[in-house]
């Protein structure tokens, strides 16, 4: 593997981390030492090998955590691996409330580093929930029904997209909301745009 670099724009990131500065500085050691690339992507220190995603370093008020892409391939043997929500597919947390738990875990972090690389070099992908396996709450459904134009332009949205609204729309428990939903969502659909652009 090539010589890993950092830029930067990582460097701002680690330096403006207040919460977890020293498990933050061990994770990005840890992930350097395994030869990865140091990015900065969506805000977080990303790690690449040969400019695809491997892992990233984030932090909640609870936790830390090193968010593997792939995570749903890697085997589990010390069964620390986190599936943040039912609805994450793909990712798979490791989480950290202290700096001793890295220093604990070194060895194992590396382990799945070095496998999820493995993944990676293998080009395995993980076999996403299609969008009609999702479910379409009745209040969806009767807009798009009688809303031809809205069918068409939801149709015409990237998978990623239409999941997030359907999500959206069911994550509601009440039919008011779910309406209430739709009808502020059809805009955005209407216009071929996601739920967060």
């Amino acid at each position: 593997m090539a010589k890993s670099k950092t830029i930067s724009a990582a460097d701002d990131f680690f330096a403006n981390a207040e919460a977890w500065q020293d498990e933050f500085e061990q994770l990005r050691a840890i992930l350097l030492d395994c030869q990865l690339d140091e990015e900065l992507k969506w805000g977080q220190a990303c790690y690449t090998y040969q400019n695809k995603n491997i892992v990233l370093i984030h932090g909640f008020k609870e936790y830390c955590a090193l968010l593997f892409f792939k995570g749903a391939l890697l085997n589990d043997p010390n069964g620390i691996l986190v599936q943040q929500s039912e609805n994450v597919q793909s990712a798979r947390q490791i989480r950290f409330t202290n700096a001793k738990q890295i220093t604990r875990m070194k060895a194992a972090l590396k382990a799945y580093v070095y496998e999820a690389i493995e993944v990676e070099r293998a080009g395995l992908k993980v076999k996403l929930k299609k969008v009609e396996e999702y479910p379409v709450v009745e209040e969806f459904q009767k807009k798009l029904n009688s809303k031809p134009a809205l069918k068409k332009a939801f149709e015409a949205l990237t998978p990623g997209r239409q999941r997030g609204y359907l999500l959206y729309f069911s994550s509601a428990k009440q039919s008011k909301t779910r309406a209430e939903r739709v009808e502020k969502c059809t805009k955005l659909i209407l216009a071929g745009k996601g739920l967060n652009d």
